[in-house]
């Protein structure tokens, strides 16, 4: 597995599913149909990748850092 970062290249909006599907090593796109399914769930699914999407530190601020979660 790899740190949890969001990709410079290769995200749609906010880069969370590619930064999970790189993490768990599926492909995006599977990470995103996922998502979007979930969404017809109750829950916070929304909140949840609002979340994250400020919480997850970009590619090129997690070199910086050297944040790996």
């Amino acid at each position: 597995m790899t740190a949890l970062a969001r990709p410079t290249n290769g995200r749609m909006i906010g880069g969370v599913c590619a930064a999970l599907a790189r993490r768990f090593g599926i492909s995006a796109t599977t990470m995103r149909v996922i998502f979007v399914l979930s969404c017809l769930l109750p829950g916070p699914q929304f909140v949840l990748y609002i979340a994250l999407w400020f919480l997850l530190p970009s590619e090129k601020h997690a070199d910086k850092d050297h944040t790996a979660w």
